[in-house]
C-alpha cells in the first residue's frame, strides 16, 4: 500500500477565498476537495492518510516558516507519493507546490513528488528540474482531468513500468536524457539524415536534442554622461511600492496590474503614505522607508545638484515574484510606450 500526502492551498482545501490566503499552515488526516478525486483515480493501492493546507500568501511571506512547519507535520509520517495542487495557472499557488514539494523530496529522497501547472504558471520554469509537473489546465475547470493524469503517472510508477519521454508522458521535460534502444534499432547516423532531409523538405521532424529557446532583449544603451544634466528620468519598480490602500489593486504576487502614481513636488516618499504590496519578501523595512525601493529622495538629491535635469513626474510599479515572462513582457511594453510618447531619456529600474 503505497502512502499518500497531499497539499492544497487555502481555497482547495476548503478553508476560504483570499481573505484566507494568510491562513497558516495546518494538517489533517484523510481527504479534502480535489483530495477525494486523487484517492478515486489512484485506486486501492494507494492511502491519502493526510492533506496538508496553508494559504498562498503565508507560504509567499513566511516561506522559511511554512516549510519547516510542513517538514515538522511530516517527521513521524510515511510518504511513498506526494501531490501538491494542481495549481493550474494560480502563480503563488504554483509557487507553493514547488517550494513544499522540493522540501518533501529533500526530506524523502525515495518519494515521488507529483503536481500539475499550466505553462503560463511561473512553478513550473522555478521547479520543473525538481519534480515532475504535469502539463495542466488554465483553471480548475481542468480538475479532473488534471487529477487523472497525475494519478495515472502515479499508478504506471509504482507498478514498475516503463517510464517513456516527458512529452509522451504528458509532463514537462526536467532536463535530464535518459537513454533507450529503438525496437527494431535504427542507427543514429540513419535517423540524423532523416532529419536532414525533412528539414530541408520543410516537412515536420522531431530533434533528439532540443534546445530550449531563450528571448534575448538587447541592452539599451547607457544615457551619455554629458547629457546626464539634460536627461528626464523616470522610475519603475516590480517592488510593489503604491499608495496606501493600493489603488490599483496589484496583486501581491503573479500580477497582471501595474499602476502609476504622480510625484509632482513630492521629495520624498514617507511611511504610513506608501508601502509596498510584494508578497516575496518580509515588507517591514520597505514599508518602514519605501525609498529603500523607489529612491526617489536621493533622485531628488540628484535633480537639486544638477547631475539629472528632472525626475518624471511618474513613477511606475508592479510585483515581480511569480509573475509569468508573458504578463511581464506586456507590462514592460505598455509602460515604455508611455514614457517614450512623454520623451524619458532614461528609466531607473529598481527591484528587491
Amino acid at each position: 500500500m503505497k502512502k499518500v500526502i497531499i497539499y492544497l492551498n487555502q481555497f482547495f482545501g476548503q478553508v476560504g477565498g483570499e481573505e484566507m490566503a494568510d491562513h497558516a499552515p495546518e494538517i489533517r488526516e484523510g481527504l479534502v476537495g480535489p483530495g477525494l478525486e486523487l484517492q478515486k483515480q489512484l485506486g486501492d493501492d494507494f492511502q491519502a492518510t493526510h492533506t496538508i493546507i496553508c494559504g498562498d500568501n503565508f507560504m509567499g511571506s513566511n516561506q522559511e516558516e511554512a516549510i519547516e512547519t510542513i517538514k515538522g507535520f511530516l517527521e513521524d509520517k510515511e510518504v511513498d507519493f506526494f501531490f501538491a495542487g494542481p495549481a493550474f495557472r494560480a502563480g503563488r499557488y504554483g509557487a507553493a507546490c514547488g517550494h513544499f514539494g522540493r522540501a518533501v523530496q529533500k526530506m524523502f529522497p525515495e518519494a515521488v513528488v507529483i503536481t500539475s501547472m499550466d505553462e503560463e504558471n511561473p512553478g513550473v520554469e522555478m521547479f520543473r528540474k525538481d519534480m515532475f509537473i504535469f502539463k495542466g489546465g488554465a483553471s480548475a475547470a481542468a480538475m479532473r482531468k488534471d487529477i487523472e493524469a497525475m494519478a495515472k503517472f502515479a499508478k504506471k510508477l509504482a507498478n514498475g513500468e516503463e517510464i517513456t519521454t516527458a512529452e509522451e508522458e504528458g509532463y514537462y521535460g526536467r532536463g535530464k536524457r535518459k537513454q533507450f534502444f529503438l525496437n527494431p534499432p535504427v542507427p543514429a547516423t540513419e535517423r540524423v539524415i532523416d532529419m536532414l532531409l525533412k528539414k530541408i523538405s520543410g516537412e515536420p521532424f522531431e530533434t533528439e536534442l532540443p534546445v530550449p529557446e531563450t528571448n534575448y532583449v538587447p541592452v539599451a544603451p547607457p544615457v551619455a554622461k554629458e547629457k546626464l544634466s539634460e536627461a528626464t528620468i523616470a522610475i519603475v519598480t516590480s517592488g510593489g511600492i503604491v499608495p496606501v490602500g493600493n489603488p490599483d489593486r496589484i496583486q501581491s504576487a503573479s500580477a497582471t496590474k501595474w499602476g502609476k502614481y504622480d510625484i509632482s513636488g513630492v521629495d520624498d516618499l514617507k511611511a504610513g503614505e506608501y508601502q509596498t504590496i510584494h508578497a516575496g519578501f518580509d515588507p517591514a523595512a520597505a514599508n518602514a522607508d519605501p525609498d529603500v525601493i523607489v529612491p526617489l529622495d536621493a533622485m531628488r538629491q540628484y535633480e537639486k545638484e544638477g547631475k539629472i535635469k528632472e525626475m518624471y513626474k511618474y513613477f511606475y510599479s508592479t510585483v515581480g515574484t511569480g509573475t509569468t515572462q508573458k504578463e511581464a513582457a506586456r507590462m514592460g511594453i505598455e509602460i515604455a510606450a508611455e514614457l517614450n510618447e512623454a520623451g524619458v531619456d532614461g528609466v531607473l529600474l529598481v527591484s528587491t
